[in-house]
Protein backbone atom coordinates (compact mmCIF):
# COMPACT_ATOMS: atom_id res chain seq x y z
CA UNK A 1 0.00 0.00 0.00
CA UNK A 2 1.55 3.57 -0.79
CA UNK A 3 0.29 6.66 0.87
CA UNK A 4 0.41 10.15 0.30
CA UNK A 5 0.17 13.71 2.33
CA UNK A 6 -2.78 14.66 0.07
CA UNK A 7 -2.01 18.30 1.65
CA UNK A 8 0.94 18.94 -0.32
CA UNK A 9 -0.54 16.91 -4.04
CA UNK A 10 0.21 19.61 -6.51
CA UNK A 11 -3.27 19.26 -7.69
CA UNK A 12 -5.28 19.63 -4.49
CA UNK A 13 -7.59 22.63 -3.53
CA UNK A 14 -7.65 22.65 -0.07
CA UNK A 15 -10.33 23.40 2.34
CA UNK A 16 -12.08 26.13 0.38
CA UNK A 17 -14.80 28.13 1.13
CA UNK A 18 -18.13 26.97 0.33
CA UNK A 19 -18.91 29.62 -2.25
CA UNK A 20 -15.33 28.11 -3.32
CA UNK A 21 -16.65 24.80 -3.69
CA UNK A 22 -19.81 25.83 -5.43
CA UNK A 23 -17.94 27.74 -7.89
CA UNK A 24 -15.50 24.70 -9.10
CA UNK A 25 -18.64 22.47 -8.71
CA UNK A 26 -20.31 24.77 -11.75
CA UNK A 27 -17.34 25.19 -13.40
CA UNK A 28 -16.75 21.36 -14.22
CA UNK A 29 -20.74 21.07 -14.81
CA UNK A 30 -21.40 18.71 -11.70
CA UNK A 31 -24.13 20.63 -10.39
CA UNK A 32 -26.62 23.50 -10.81
CA UNK A 33 -27.50 26.53 -8.85
CA UNK A 34 -31.52 26.07 -7.57
CA UNK A 35 -33.45 29.51 -7.12
CA UNK A 36 -32.98 29.27 -3.18
CA UNK A 37 -29.31 29.02 -4.19
CA UNK A 38 -28.84 25.27 -3.03
CA UNK A 39 -26.38 23.33 -5.14
CA UNK A 40 -28.28 21.00 -6.69
CA UNK A 41 -26.68 17.38 -8.25
CA UNK A 42 -26.98 13.80 -9.42
CA UNK A 43 -25.62 11.18 -8.08
CA UNK A 44 -26.46 8.76 -10.98
CA UNK A 45 -27.00 5.29 -10.55
CA UNK A 46 -26.58 5.03 -6.94
CA UNK A 47 -29.44 7.42 -5.30
CA UNK A 48 -29.04 5.45 -2.14
CA UNK A 49 -26.57 3.62 0.53
CA UNK A 50 -25.47 0.41 -1.08
CA UNK A 51 -25.02 -1.88 2.13
CA UNK A 52 -24.35 -4.67 0.18
CA UNK A 53 -20.64 -3.08 -0.75
CA UNK A 54 -19.32 -2.17 3.05
CA UNK A 55 -16.55 -3.46 4.23
CA UNK A 56 -14.16 -3.29 7.63
CA UNK A 57 -10.71 -5.07 7.10
CA UNK A 58 -10.59 -8.04 9.56
CA UNK A 59 -7.28 -7.87 11.29
CA UNK A 60 -6.04 -7.81 15.21
CA UNK A 61 -7.76 -4.92 15.95
CA UNK A 62 -11.41 -5.61 14.68
CA UNK A 63 -11.05 -9.76 14.79
CA UNK A 64 -12.72 -10.37 17.96
CA UNK A 65 -14.87 -7.25 19.04
CA UNK A 66 -16.78 -6.77 15.15
CA UNK A 67 -19.62 -8.69 14.74
CA UNK A 68 -18.95 -10.36 11.23
CA UNK A 69 -21.84 -11.02 8.95
CA UNK A 70 -23.88 -9.59 5.80
CA UNK A 71 -24.07 -6.51 7.64
CA UNK A 72 -20.12 -6.27 8.77
CA UNK A 73 -18.31 -8.10 5.58
CA UNK A 74 -14.50 -9.11 6.44
CA UNK A 75 -12.83 -7.83 3.96
CA UNK A 76 -8.73 -8.84 3.08
CA UNK A 77 -6.06 -6.42 4.71
CA UNK A 78 -3.50 -7.62 1.79
CA UNK A 79 -6.55 -6.96 -0.67
CA UNK A 80 -7.60 -3.52 0.97
CA UNK A 81 -3.38 -2.47 0.92
CA UNK A 82 -3.79 -3.47 -3.01
CA UNK A 83 -6.98 -1.44 -3.94
CA UNK A 84 -6.11 1.54 -1.59
CA UNK A 85 -2.73 1.65 -3.62
CA UNK A 86 -4.97 1.53 -6.84
CA UNK A 87 -7.55 4.78 -5.40
CA UNK A 88 -4.24 6.52 -4.17
CA UNK A 89 -2.85 6.75 -7.70
CA UNK A 90 -6.18 7.12 -9.65
CA UNK A 91 -6.55 10.42 -7.12
CA UNK A 92 -2.86 11.25 -7.32
CA UNK A 93 -3.45 11.96 -11.09
CA UNK A 94 -5.97 14.05 -10.88
CA UNK A 95 -7.50 17.40 -9.50
CA UNK A 96 -8.85 16.45 -6.00
CA UNK A 97 -10.84 18.73 -3.23
CA UNK A 98 -9.12 18.14 0.52
CA UNK A 99 -10.89 18.32 3.38
CA UNK A 100 -9.49 18.72 7.20
CA UNK A 101 -12.92 18.57 9.29
CA UNK A 102 -13.39 16.57 12.55
CA UNK A 103 -16.32 14.89 14.72
CA UNK A 104 -17.61 15.37 18.22
CA UNK A 105 -18.89 18.71 19.27
CA UNK A 106 -17.72 18.14 22.73
CA UNK A 107 -14.18 19.02 22.62
CA UNK A 108 -13.19 16.09 25.25
CA UNK A 109 -14.00 13.76 22.34
CA UNK A 110 -12.84 15.70 18.97
CA UNK A 111 -12.35 12.55 16.25
CA UNK A 112 -10.29 14.52 13.46
CA UNK A 113 -11.22 14.01 9.42
CA UNK A 114 -9.23 14.48 6.57
CA UNK A 115 -11.65 14.31 3.30
CA UNK A 116 -9.95 13.74 -0.06
CA UNK A 117 -12.32 13.97 -3.33
CA UNK A 118 -12.35 13.63 -6.41
CA UNK A 119 -15.78 15.90 -6.88
CA UNK A 120 -15.90 19.16 -5.30
CA UNK A 121 -19.48 19.11 -4.45
CA UNK A 122 -18.44 15.71 -2.52
CA UNK A 123 -16.06 18.48 -0.27
CA UNK A 124 -18.19 20.94 -0.01
CA UNK A 125 -20.68 18.26 1.64
CA UNK A 126 -18.29 16.92 3.83
CA UNK A 127 -17.52 20.89 4.64
CA UNK A 128 -21.35 21.14 5.40
CA UNK A 129 -22.29 17.57 7.35
CA UNK A 130 -18.35 17.50 9.38
CA UNK A 131 -17.72 20.05 12.54
CA UNK A 132 -15.89 23.03 10.94
CA UNK A 133 -12.78 24.77 12.24
CA UNK A 134 -12.66 28.20 13.42
CA UNK A 135 -11.08 30.66 11.39
CA UNK A 136 -7.77 30.49 14.37
CA UNK A 137 -8.03 26.87 14.97
CA UNK A 138 -5.58 24.97 13.15
CA UNK A 139 -6.60 21.04 12.09
CA UNK A 140 -4.86 18.45 13.66
CA UNK A 141 -1.45 17.02 11.83
CA UNK A 142 -2.25 13.50 11.41
CA UNK A 143 -6.03 12.56 11.43
CA UNK A 144 -8.03 9.58 13.39
CA UNK A 145 -9.49 9.14 10.07
CA UNK A 146 -8.96 10.08 5.98
CA UNK A 147 -11.81 9.15 3.79
CA UNK A 148 -10.73 8.70 0.08
CA UNK A 149 -13.66 9.25 -2.19
CA UNK A 150 -13.10 8.69 -5.65
CA UNK A 151 -16.44 8.01 -7.41
CA UNK A 152 -15.23 7.34 -10.90
CA UNK A 153 -13.08 4.56 -9.91
CA UNK A 154 -14.65 1.17 -10.31
CA UNK A 155 -13.53 -1.36 -8.63
CA UNK A 156 -12.93 -5.29 -10.48
CA UNK A 157 -14.58 -7.92 -8.25
CA UNK A 158 -12.50 -11.02 -9.58
CA UNK A 159 -9.32 -9.14 -8.57
CA UNK A 160 -10.19 -6.69 -5.74
CA UNK A 161 -12.42 -8.62 -3.69
CA UNK A 162 -15.40 -6.41 -3.71
CA UNK A 163 -19.03 -7.47 -4.40
CA UNK A 164 -19.46 -5.07 -7.16
CA UNK A 165 -17.77 -2.00 -8.84
CA UNK A 166 -18.78 0.22 -5.99
CA UNK A 167 -16.82 -0.21 -2.40
CA UNK A 168 -17.45 1.44 1.08
CA UNK A 169 -14.54 -0.60 3.44
CA UNK A 170 -13.09 0.63 7.07
CA UNK A 171 -9.64 -0.10 8.34
CA UNK A 172 -9.49 1.06 11.48
CA UNK A 173 -5.93 -0.38 11.70
CA UNK A 174 -4.64 1.86 8.89
CA UNK A 175 -7.21 4.45 9.76
CA UNK A 176 -8.38 4.90 6.11
CA UNK A 177 -12.08 4.80 4.97
CA UNK A 178 -12.19 3.88 1.25
CA UNK A 179 -15.43 4.61 -1.06
CA UNK A 180 -15.34 4.32 -4.59
CA UNK A 181 -17.57 3.76 -7.63
CA UNK A 182 -20.97 5.61 -6.54
CA UNK A 183 -21.64 9.35 -5.67
CA UNK A 184 -23.97 9.17 -3.65
CA UNK A 185 -22.43 11.74 -0.57
CA UNK A 186 -24.39 9.62 2.10
CA UNK A 187 -21.92 7.51 2.01
CA UNK A 188 -19.19 9.40 3.25
CA UNK A 189 -21.18 10.51 5.84
CA UNK A 190 -22.20 6.98 7.04
CA UNK A 191 -18.85 5.58 7.10
CA UNK A 192 -17.59 7.97 9.53
CA UNK A 193 -20.77 7.13 11.83
CA UNK A 194 -20.05 3.59 11.49
CA UNK A 195 -15.98 3.94 12.57
CA UNK A 196 -17.02 5.89 15.47
CA UNK A 197 -19.55 3.36 16.45
CA UNK A 198 -16.72 1.31 16.70
CA UNK A 199 -14.30 3.08 18.40
CA UNK A 200 -16.14 5.25 21.08
CA UNK A 201 -18.30 2.52 23.12
CA UNK A 202 -15.11 0.71 23.29
CA UNK A 203 -14.16 3.62 25.51
CA UNK A 204 -18.00 3.73 27.41
CA UNK A 205 -19.51 6.50 25.60
CA UNK A 206 -22.60 5.57 23.50
CA UNK A 207 -23.12 5.91 20.08
CA UNK A 208 -26.99 6.48 18.70
CA UNK A 209 -28.53 6.76 15.69
CA UNK A 210 -31.08 9.59 16.43
CA UNK A 211 -31.67 13.11 16.35
CA UNK A 212 -31.71 15.40 19.51
CA UNK A 213 -33.41 19.16 20.51
CA UNK A 214 -33.81 21.29 23.67
CA UNK A 215 -36.29 23.05 25.35
CA UNK A 216 -35.99 26.41 27.36
CA UNK A 217 -35.71 24.59 30.47
CA UNK A 218 -32.88 22.38 29.14
CA UNK A 219 -34.71 19.40 28.67
CA UNK A 220 -33.14 17.21 26.11
CA UNK A 221 -35.95 14.91 24.14
CA UNK A 222 -33.98 11.95 21.69
CA UNK A 223 -35.21 10.77 18.75
CA UNK A 224 -34.42 7.04 17.56
CA UNK A 225 -35.60 5.77 13.79
CA UNK A 226 -34.16 4.93 10.84
CA UNK A 227 -34.31 6.86 7.77
CA UNK A 228 -37.73 8.16 6.45
CA UNK A 229 -39.28 8.08 10.31
CA UNK A 230 -39.30 11.54 10.98
CA UNK A 231 -35.73 12.05 12.87
CA UNK A 232 -34.99 15.11 11.36
CA UNK A 233 -38.55 16.67 10.55
CA UNK A 234 -39.53 16.51 14.63
CA UNK A 235 -36.15 17.09 15.96
CA UNK A 236 -36.55 20.32 13.78
CA UNK A 237 -38.95 21.84 16.42
CA UNK A 238 -39.47 25.90 16.17
CA UNK A 239 -40.13 26.30 19.83
CA UNK A 240 -36.72 24.36 20.91
CA UNK A 241 -33.67 24.06 19.73
CA UNK A 242 -31.73 21.19 17.64
CA UNK A 243 -29.12 20.10 18.87
CA UNK A 244 -28.52 17.54 15.71
CA UNK A 245 -30.72 15.56 13.51
CA UNK A 246 -29.05 12.38 13.35
CA UNK A 247 -25.52 11.01 14.70
CA UNK A 248 -25.26 11.83 18.94
CA UNK A 249 -23.19 10.33 21.97
CA UNK A 250 -24.35 9.76 25.14
CA UNK A 251 -21.19 9.77 27.67
CA UNK A 252 -21.26 10.65 31.40
CA UNK A 253 -21.28 14.52 30.57
CA UNK A 254 -24.13 14.40 28.76
CA UNK A 255 -25.34 14.31 24.82
CA UNK A 256 -23.65 15.52 22.17
CA UNK A 257 -23.71 15.87 18.75
CA UNK A 258 -21.24 13.79 15.93
CA UNK A 259 -21.62 16.44 13.44
CA UNK A 260 -21.99 19.70 12.19
CA UNK A 261 -24.77 19.40 9.88
CA UNK A 262 -28.34 18.24 8.73
CA UNK A 263 -28.45 15.72 6.05
CA UNK A 264 -32.79 15.46 5.39
CA UNK A 265 -34.92 13.61 3.28
CA UNK A 266 -37.10 16.08 1.13
CA UNK A 267 -39.14 14.51 -0.80
CA UNK A 268 -42.56 16.29 -0.46
CA UNK A 269 -41.35 18.98 1.69
CA UNK A 270 -43.57 21.28 2.47
CA UNK A 271 -42.77 25.12 3.90
CA UNK A 272 -45.74 24.88 5.83
CA UNK A 273 -45.37 21.58 8.42
CA UNK A 274 -41.34 21.72 7.83
CA UNK A 275 -40.34 25.60 7.60
CA UNK A 276 -36.67 25.26 9.92
CA UNK A 277 -36.06 22.67 6.93
CA UNK A 278 -37.29 24.77 4.38
CA UNK A 279 -35.71 27.93 5.67
CA UNK A 280 -32.25 26.11 5.89
CA UNK A 281 -32.07 25.11 1.91
CA UNK A 282 -30.42 28.06 0.57
CA UNK A 283 -26.93 28.99 -0.68
CA UNK A 284 -24.32 26.57 0.91
CA UNK A 285 -26.66 23.54 0.70
CA UNK A 286 -26.44 21.07 -1.54
CA UNK A 287 -29.67 19.47 -3.07
CA UNK A 288 -29.29 15.44 -4.21
CA UNK A 289 -31.13 14.35 -6.66
CA UNK A 290 -33.70 16.49 -6.27
CA UNK A 291 -35.89 17.72 -9.60
CA UNK A 292 -34.77 21.47 -10.95
CA UNK A 293 -37.42 23.08 -12.80
CA UNK A 294 -35.09 24.13 -16.06
CA UNK A 295 -36.84 27.49 -16.31
CA UNK A 296 -37.40 28.88 -13.26
CA UNK A 297 -35.22 26.86 -11.21
CA UNK A 298 -37.33 25.91 -8.42
CA UNK A 299 -36.96 22.90 -6.88
CA UNK A 300 -39.83 20.49 -7.51
CA UNK A 301 -39.84 18.33 -4.16
CA UNK A 302 -42.55 16.33 -4.79
CA UNK A 303 -41.11 15.05 -7.94
CA UNK A 304 -39.72 11.36 -6.89
CA UNK A 305 -38.82 10.43 -10.63
CA UNK A 306 -35.05 10.36 -9.98
CA UNK A 307 -35.47 8.30 -6.53
CA UNK A 308 -37.48 8.78 -3.33
CA UNK A 309 -34.84 9.04 -1.43
CA UNK A 310 -34.04 12.85 -2.45
CA UNK A 311 -32.08 14.34 0.19
CA UNK A 312 -30.76 18.01 1.12
CA UNK A 313 -27.12 18.80 3.31
CA UNK A 314 -26.94 22.01 5.03
CA UNK A 315 -24.80 23.31 7.84
CA UNK A 316 -26.35 23.34 11.51
CA UNK A 317 -26.10 26.80 11.80
CA UNK A 318 -29.13 27.26 8.72
CA UNK A 319 -31.22 25.86 11.52
CA UNK A 320 -32.51 28.75 13.55
CA UNK A 321 -31.61 28.58 17.43
CA UNK A 322 -29.47 25.32 16.80
CA UNK A 323 -27.25 24.58 19.66
CA UNK A 324 -23.80 25.74 18.81
CA UNK A 325 -21.63 23.45 19.82
CA UNK A 326 -24.33 20.56 19.89
CA UNK A 327 -23.88 19.77 23.06
CA UNK A 328 -26.73 19.22 26.14
CA UNK A 329 -27.07 17.83 29.14
CA UNK A 330 -28.39 14.15 29.91
CA UNK A 331 -32.17 13.35 27.93
CA UNK A 332 -34.92 13.77 29.64
CA UNK A 333 -37.25 11.47 27.78
CA UNK A 334 -36.46 9.17 24.84
CA UNK A 335 -38.45 8.52 21.63
CA UNK A 336 -38.68 5.52 19.52
CA UNK A 337 -40.09 6.23 15.91
CA UNK A 338 -41.26 3.51 13.99
CA UNK A 339 -42.59 3.79 10.22
CA UNK A 340 -45.19 1.13 10.86
CA UNK A 341 -46.53 -0.39 7.13
CA UNK A 342 -48.99 -2.94 8.62
CA UNK A 343 -50.63 -0.30 10.30
CA UNK A 344 -51.13 -1.82 13.47
CA UNK A 345 -48.65 -0.25 16.08
CA UNK A 346 -50.68 2.84 18.22
CA UNK A 347 -49.46 6.37 17.79
CA UNK A 348 -47.90 6.34 21.12
CA UNK A 349 -47.13 4.10 23.55
CA UNK A 350 -45.20 3.72 27.06
CA UNK A 351 -42.01 1.76 27.39
CA UNK A 352 -41.01 0.32 30.85
CA UNK A 353 -36.88 -0.50 30.97
CA UNK A 354 -37.74 -4.23 30.02
CA UNK A 355 -39.48 -3.23 27.16
CA UNK A 356 -37.42 -0.70 26.14
CA UNK A 357 -34.83 -3.05 25.32
CA UNK A 358 -37.02 -5.17 23.60
CA UNK A 359 -37.89 -2.12 20.94
CA UNK A 360 -34.39 -0.86 21.08
CA UNK A 361 -33.29 -4.49 19.76
CA UNK A 362 -35.60 -4.58 17.26
CA UNK A 363 -35.55 -1.05 15.92
CA UNK A 364 -38.84 -2.02 13.64
CA UNK A 365 -39.80 0.32 10.87
CA UNK A 366 -40.43 0.01 7.53
CA UNK A 367 -37.68 0.48 4.51
CA UNK A 368 -39.66 3.22 2.75
CA UNK A 369 -38.70 3.77 -1.33
CA UNK A 370 -35.41 5.04 -2.02
CA UNK A 371 -33.31 4.34 1.39
CA UNK A 372 -31.25 2.00 -0.40
CA UNK A 373 -31.06 0.44 -3.77
CA UNK A 374 -33.77 -1.55 -4.75
CA UNK A 375 -35.94 -0.72 -2.14
CA UNK A 376 -39.16 0.26 -4.33
CA UNK A 377 -42.12 -0.48 -1.85
CA UNK A 378 -42.44 0.01 2.05
CA UNK A 379 -40.98 -3.37 3.65
CA UNK A 380 -41.30 -4.14 6.89
CA UNK A 381 -37.58 -4.44 8.53
CA UNK A 382 -35.80 -4.89 11.91
CA UNK A 383 -32.73 -2.81 12.61
CA UNK A 384 -30.58 -3.17 15.94
CA UNK A 385 -30.16 -0.56 18.07
CA UNK A 386 -32.43 1.00 14.90
CA UNK A 387 -28.94 1.67 13.44
CA UNK A 388 -27.69 -1.96 12.07
CA UNK A 389 -26.10 -0.95 9.26
CA UNK A 390 -24.20 1.80 11.06
CA UNK A 391 -23.17 -0.49 13.77
CA UNK A 392 -19.50 -3.05 13.62
CA UNK A 393 -19.87 -4.52 17.39
CA UNK A 394 -22.46 -6.79 18.53
CA UNK A 395 -26.21 -5.17 18.87
CA UNK A 396 -26.75 -6.29 22.50
CA UNK A 397 -23.17 -4.37 23.56
CA UNK A 398 -25.10 -1.43 22.25
CA UNK A 399 -28.23 -2.49 24.14
CA UNK A 400 -26.68 -3.15 27.78
CA UNK A 401 -25.23 0.40 27.59
CA UNK A 402 -28.49 1.73 26.70
CA UNK A 403 -30.37 0.29 29.29
CA UNK A 404 -27.59 1.12 31.78
CA UNK A 405 -28.38 4.94 30.90
CA UNK A 406 -31.97 5.19 31.22
CA UNK A 407 -32.08 3.53 34.42
CA UNK A 408 -29.32 5.63 35.68
CA UNK A 409 -31.16 8.57 34.88
CA UNK A 410 -34.36 7.52 34.96
CA UNK A 411 -35.31 8.71 31.34
CA UNK A 412 -38.95 8.09 29.83
CA UNK A 413 -39.43 6.06 26.94
CA UNK A 414 -42.09 6.23 24.33
CA UNK A 415 -42.89 4.06 21.13
CA UNK A 416 -43.69 6.48 18.17
CA UNK A 417 -45.56 5.37 15.25
CA UNK A 418 -45.01 7.72 12.49
CA UNK A 419 -46.80 5.18 10.23
CA UNK A 420 -49.99 3.85 8.75
CA UNK A 421 -53.98 3.99 10.83
CA UNK A 422 -56.68 2.43 9.69
CA UNK A 423 -55.24 -0.02 7.73
CA UNK A 424 -51.67 -1.51 6.59
CA UNK A 425 -49.66 0.62 2.98
CA UNK A 426 -52.25 1.02 0.43
CA UNK A 427 -55.25 0.57 2.58
CA UNK A 428 -55.06 3.17 5.32
CA UNK A 429 -53.31 6.55 5.50
CA UNK A 430 -50.04 7.95 6.87
CA UNK A 431 -50.48 9.82 10.72
CA UNK A 432 -50.68 13.43 9.87
CA UNK A 433 -47.46 15.09 11.45
CA UNK A 434 -49.39 17.75 13.53
CA UNK A 435 -51.05 14.99 15.05
CA UNK A 436 -47.63 13.48 15.71
CA UNK A 437 -46.28 16.58 17.25
CA UNK A 438 -49.19 17.25 19.52
CA UNK A 439 -48.33 13.41 20.72
CA UNK A 440 -44.35 14.46 20.95
CA UNK A 441 -44.89 18.16 22.79
CA UNK A 442 -47.42 15.73 25.66
CA UNK A 443 -44.64 13.77 26.09
CA UNK A 444 -41.89 16.31 26.31
CA UNK A 445 -44.41 18.26 28.57
CA UNK A 446 -45.40 14.87 30.63
CA UNK A 447 -48.98 15.40 30.41
CA UNK A 448 -49.30 11.72 29.97
CA UNK A 449 -47.83 10.62 33.70
CA UNK A 450 -51.50 11.11 34.74
CA UNK A 451 -53.23 9.30 31.99
CA UNK A 452 -54.30 5.59 32.31
CA UNK A 453 -52.31 3.44 30.25
CA UNK A 454 -54.03 -0.01 28.62
CA UNK A 455 -51.46 -3.06 28.05
CA UNK A 456 -50.10 -4.43 24.70
CA UNK A 457 -48.83 -7.32 25.66
CA UNK A 458 -48.50 -8.84 22.47
CA UNK A 459 -46.02 -5.61 21.55
CA UNK A 460 -44.98 -5.70 24.70
CA UNK A 461 -45.84 -1.84 25.49
CA UNK A 462 -48.96 0.14 26.97
CA UNK A 463 -51.42 2.99 25.29
CA UNK A 464 -52.70 5.51 26.67
CA UNK A 465 -56.78 6.84 27.11
CA UNK A 466 -56.09 10.34 26.02
CA UNK A 467 -53.28 12.59 24.65
CA UNK A 468 -54.01 16.31 24.48
CA UNK A 469 -54.50 17.41 20.98
CA UNK A 470 -55.12 14.02 19.20
CA UNK A 471 -58.18 12.59 18.93
CA UNK A 472 -58.77 9.59 21.23
CA UNK A 473 -60.50 7.59 18.65
CA UNK A 474 -56.79 7.22 16.48
CA UNK A 475 -55.07 6.55 20.56
CA UNK A 476 -56.16 2.65 19.93
CA UNK A 477 -55.15 1.13 16.59
CA UNK A 478 -57.80 -1.64 16.50
CA UNK A 479 -60.47 1.24 16.47
CA UNK A 480 -59.43 2.70 13.35
CA UNK A 481 -59.91 -0.52 10.88
CA UNK A 482 -63.44 -0.79 9.87
CA UNK A 483 -62.36 -4.47 9.31
CA UNK A 484 -61.49 -5.87 12.88
CA UNK A 485 -60.58 -8.82 12.06
CA UNK A 486 -58.10 -7.83 9.39
CA UNK A 487 -56.44 -5.61 12.29
CA UNK A 488 -56.25 -8.83 14.52
CA UNK A 489 -54.84 -10.47 11.66
CA UNK A 490 -52.20 -7.99 10.62
CA UNK A 491 -51.25 -7.52 14.27
CA UNK A 492 -50.92 -11.27 15.05
CA UNK A 493 -48.47 -11.43 12.14
CA UNK A 494 -46.79 -8.35 12.67
CA UNK A 495 -46.18 -9.64 16.99
CA UNK A 496 -45.22 -12.54 15.13
CA UNK A 497 -42.41 -10.81 13.15
CA UNK A 498 -40.92 -9.28 16.31
CA UNK A 499 -40.61 -12.48 18.51
CA UNK A 500 -39.26 -14.20 15.84
CA UNK A 501 -36.70 -11.35 14.95
CA UNK A 502 -36.02 -11.35 19.14
CA UNK A 503 -34.82 -15.40 19.49
CA UNK A 504 -31.62 -14.47 18.20
CA UNK A 505 -30.87 -12.47 21.12
CA UNK A 506 -32.10 -15.31 23.78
Amino acid sequence: MITMDWMKHPKARRNLSADALIRASLERGAGELAANGALAVKTGKYTGRSPGDRFIVRDALTEKSVDWGSVNQPFDSKKFDNLCRKVTEFLAGREVFVRDSFACADSRHRFSIRVVTQYAWHNLFAAQLFLRYGAAEKPAGESAMTILCAPDFKANPAEDGTNSECFVILNFEKKIILIGGTEYAGEIKKSIFSALNFLLPGHGDLTMHCSANVGPQNDVALFFGLSGTGKTTLSADPHRRLIGDDEHVWSDQGVFNIEGGCYAKCIKLSEKLEPQIWKALRRGAVLENVVIDPKTKIPDYDDGSLTENTRAAYPIEYIDNAVIPGVGGHPNVIFFLAADAFGVLPPVSKLNPEEAMFHFLSGYTAKLAGTERGIKDPQATFSNCFGAPFLPRPAMFYAKMFEKMIKRHDVPVYLINTGWIGGGYGVGKRISLPYTRAIIDACIRGDLKNVKFKPIPKFRLSIPESCPGVPAEILDPAKTWSDKQAYETQAEKLAQLFEQNFKKFN
